[in-house]
């Protein structure tokens, strides 16, 4: 636990005077007693019972001083908040090691149907996009509530030549933020390269926005799904970067055995093996995770461990309110306490 005003927190120091005040109160009232009452009357006093339960209300409202004094300093923690994501972008590799079959019944059948399963796990008010990649990356499908469409683009996947992770990442920046003016060509392409056409949109040239702390944008995120071997594309380091620098996180998610298989395509062979450290570098540098999945099974449980990651997600906020409230509770319980036992406030 942190705090914003930690200077705050020397008024603990009052406690002890309050509580060596109140000591010095309750024995001029002995005093008093004793000069005063009869001899009944200082046998009630000093019973047991009674005199233990006469302090409990003020040891309580003492407690409660030092709790408001705990949310003046404006406390804050790590805890599980309901996630505010309202777009989910899965980019699905779609290239020829997809094929391997070491995820049966083969890499991108499981992947297709995990996906969908995890589009029917999202709550309705989340818009989901799907990107695919190979060589290239495309936008199959804009972001939409309308699950229908959803499960139809993932159903045309076509395996292709090429692993363009990077490029993956920048294409799901565009799905994220459409109107956004993302540079796309420049990014994948460098300057002057040839400007790309992605769901018939034709994007902006020019961009201007400023970087923010990785993992600060709470409006959407992205679920990469690859064997992680990059072929083609830009960097992926470098893509990741670019996530990172609007908040993005990307949740990474590696298909497939470290030990990989030998796969035959269009009269070539090649082995083909899961390359988790490029994923695992992706997850750290924009603040998201790296999941393995090493069968059918293991993917299903992926994509349920991301469901409620996505839905409720850690991150530091103020308690204030909850150090407040618990202050507010044993003063109240110090008052109910004090008028049950001596008909009155303290």
């Amino acid at each position: 636990m942190k705090f914003v005003w930690p200077q705050m927190l020397w008024l603990l120091s009052l406690l002890p005077l309050l509580a060596a005040f109140y000591v010095l109160l309750v024995r001029r009232a002995q005093r008093g007693a004793l000069r005063y009452a009869n001899l009944s009357l200082i046998r009630e006093a000093l019973s047991g019972g009674r005199s233990v339960r006469r302090h409990v209300p003020p040891l309580l409202f003492l407690l409660a001083v030092g709790l408001m004094i705990f949310a003046i300093a404006r406390p804050t923690a790590i805890i599980a908040l309901p996630a505010q994501h309202e777009t989910i972008v899965l980019a699905i590799d779609v290239s020829g090691s997809m094929r391997a079959a070491d995820v049966k019944p083969n890499r991108l059948a499981a992947a297709q149907a995990a996906a969908k399963e995890f589009i029917a796990d999202q709550p309705r008010s989340v818009r989901i996009g799907v990107v695919s990649f190979a060589a290239t990356a495309s936008i199959v499908q804009y972001p939409t509530q309308n699950r229908e469409d959803l499960l139809n683009a993932i159903d045309r996947f076509q395996v292709q030549r090429g692993t363009a992770v990077g490029s993956a990442i920048i294409v799901s920046l565009v799905a994220l933020f459409p109107d956004a003016g993302i540079d796309v060509s420049e990014m994948i392409n460098g300057p002057g390269g040839p400007r790309r056409f992605f769901g018939g949109r034709n994007l902006p040239k020019k961009e201007e926005w400023k970087p923010v702390p990785p993992g600060s944008y709470n409006g959407g995120a992205i679920v990469l799904l690859s064997d992680g071997e990059r072929t083609a594309g830009p960097e992926v380091l470098e893509a990741a970067k670019k996530a990172a620098e609007r908040g993005v996180r990307v949740y990474t998610v590696g298909i497939g055995t470290t030990k990989g298989e030998t796969i035959g395509f269009e009269g070539w062979s090649m082995r083909v093996k899961l390359d988790e450290e490029s994923l695992k570098q992706i997850a750290n540098i924009t603040h998201g995770q790296y999941f393995q999945a090493a069968s059918a099974a293991d993917l299903k449980k992926v994509y349920a461990a991301l469901t409620s990651r996505l839905t409720m997600e850690k991150k530091e906020t103020e308690i204030s309110a909850l150090f407040a409230l618990a202050a507010a509770f044993f003063a109240m319980l110090a008052a109910g306490l004090s008028l049950w036992w001596f008909n009155r406030i303290l």
